[in-house]
């Protein structure tokens, strides 16, 4: 029961907390990109965090 929990509730949360903090602390390209990626993440916390990690992270300016 316990591992159920982890499995599908506590490993994806933990997922969509890193993405939208790396979301925050980024700079991109594109004036409305953060706000953007911010809105993915939060209305489809999972696909979202997903999309950003596949997506998003190309768009960051690089430091």
């Amino acid at each position: 029961m316990f591992f159920m929990l982890i499995i599908l509730y506590i490993i994806p949360f933990i997922f969509v907390v890193m993405a939208l903090i790396d979301v925050i602390r980024s700079e991109f390209r594109g004036s409305n990109d953060k706000l953007i990626w911010v809105l993915v993440i939060i209305l489809m916390p999972v696909i979202g965090s997903i999309l950003y990690y596949f997506f998003g992270r190309k768009q960051k300016i690089s430091q």
